[in-house]
């Protein structure tokens, strides 16, 4: 196999140039030539190159002694040397010149060989100084970079962290007021009972008092405002809901970031300190060509931005709602207060527009008494005077009876006969006028028997109306709750 070899390419290592005459060591010669060939001109070999492959070729092709024995032979058989008195004469091997050119293509290598050597140390020199130079230059931007790194992610992170601080207490601040809200939605609960409790309690009303008053539209009226009441805080409060979580998220992302930035801080605040003389330095062959990067400078600040830029817009929203939840409250608060005052208005006015009518019937029911009174002792002496007129009717028709017994002519039309005669039309005509009278009388008192009972029976319902009102809802009403607890307060 033929072995080749290469040039190098540095501007101190050129090639050895080729000498006139190819002159071995003369030690080489003594020792390395003189049993393996016999004395032959070599007039072939001086013009062999430079390059050391032609040497491999030689050696490569004299594995053992055998082939050199074979062309010993035949070296030996063509020439035959001379005798040994004539070799000085015959055979000398080279001239002075040439010893002396030998000796100046020598001492040239020589100067050279040291001046390409002188050249490669202070070439080398200046370049481990270049290097070293370079090495320190490119080291200290590295740690450079990374303090401005180090100081970005300190930038950050006081940013993440004064945001994240705002956002656990707008967070803070939401729970509260959304605890307020459920509160007050809580204590709405009570009113709407009440004010349900009162339709139902007015429901047990009689007769005529049944009756859909003023009372009863504000109590439904007021029904209707708890309930809307109730739906704006249900809906406030899923809002509510809804933001605490879009801020519990908000805050776990600015709390991972401010996690990976810390991480990240110590890690090049470590690699920032660290020297050529620090501890755990080591070598991590093919590092450099692990790229398990996910950003850029740009995508990086952005990503923290983007965080920062949703939280404050959570939180911009989170204190928008919570004024209005306060809003919400104070106005919800004010609108059942006015209408619960509206209704206790509404029951004070009827409550006394209930206790007048019975006032006024108890004032009538005693006149219909007095009144049922005189009229049966009215009757009484109607009858009495009836039985009085009787009597006189009794004697009238007995005097008349009588006279009808007269003899004869005694049957005489005198002015008795007339007399008798009128004094019973008239004493009859009495006794019919009275008749009739009692029973006017007597109508007069069924009458007022039954306005009496009309009058006992509404004044009972007025009772019972008066004892709903009064008694049952208004002291119902007296437990409404304080405005304090309506806008979520204990």
């Amino acid at each position: 196999m033929e072995l080749l070899g290469s040039t190098l390419a540095a501007t101190y290592a050129h090639p050895r140039p080729t000498p006139a005459n190819f002159l071995p060591a003369i030690s080489a010669m003594a020792s390395s030539y003189r049993d393996c060939f016999p004395h032959c001109n070599l007039t072939h070999s001086l013009s062999l190159p430079w390059r050391p492959s032609t040497y491999y070729k030689a050696a490569s092709n004299s594995p053992a002694l055998d082939p050199y024995c074979t062309r010993s032979q035949r070296v030996s058989e063509s020439t035959m040397l001379p005798f040994v008195s004539n070799r000085t004469t015959l055979f000398t091997r080279y001239t002075p010149d040439d010893w002396y050119r030998s000796n100046l293509t020598n001492f040239q290598e020589s100067n050279t060989s040291r001046h390409n050597s002188e050249r490669l140390r202070v070439d080398t020199s200046r370049l481990i100084q270049d290097k070293y130079q370079q090495m320190r230059k490119t080291q200290a931007d590295s740690t450079h970079n990374l303090g401005e790194r180090v100081n970005d992610i300190g930038f950050w992170k006081s940013e993440i962290t004064h945001e994240l601080d705002a956002m656990i207490g707008e967070t803070n601040e939401l729970t509260d007021v959304k605890k307020k809200l459920e509160r007050a939605l809580m204590e709405t609960e009570a009113p709407l009972q009440v004010a349900r409790e009162c339709l139902f309690h007015r429901e047990k009303r009689m007769g005529i008092d049944l009756v859909h008053d003023e009372v009863e539209t504000e109590l439904l009226t007021e029904v209707d405002i708890i309930l809307c009441c109730q739906e704006r805080m249900k809906l406030h409060l899923d809002k509510a809901i809804a933001q605490l979580a879009a801020n519990r998220a908000s805050q776990h992302e600015l709390e991972k970031d401010l996690s990976d930035k810390q991480a990240a801080c110590r890690i090049d605040d470590k690699c920032h300190h660290l020297r050529n003389t620090s501890d755990g330095v080591s070598y991590f062959r093919g590092v450099e060509r692990v790229d398990a990067m996910v950003s850029v400078p740009e995508s990086w600040a952005k990503f923290t931005h983007d965080n920062i830029l949703r939280s404050q817009s959570e939180r911009a929203a989170s204190a928008k709602l919570r004024d209005d939840i306060r809003n919400l409250l104070v106005v919800t608060a004010n609108e059942m207060w006015n209408q619960f005052n509206k209704v206790n208005l509404a029951f004070t006015s009827r409550v006394a527009e209930t206790a007048d009518a019975k006032n006024k019937i108890q004032i009538h029911l005693a006149k219909t008494l007095q009144e049922i009174f005189q009229t049966e002792m009215t009757i009484e002496s109607i009858k009495k005077a009836i039985k009085d007129k009787s009597a006189f009717l009794k004697v009238a028709q007995t005097r008349l009876d009588e006279r009808t017994r007269r003899p004869n002519i005694e049957l005489c039309r005198d002015m008795a006969q007339l007399r008798l005669v009128n004094e019973v039309y008239e004493v009859d005509d009495t006794i019919q006028t009275l008749q009739q009278r009692l029973r006017d009388a007597e109508d007069t008192l069924q009458s007022l028997v039954h306005t009496k009972a009309t009058l006992e029976h509404d004044l009972a319902v007025k009772a019972n109306s008066l004892y709903i009102d009064q008694e049952k809802c208004m002291s119902m009403r007296r437990s409404f709750p304080s405005t304090r607890r309506l806008v979520g307060f204990c």
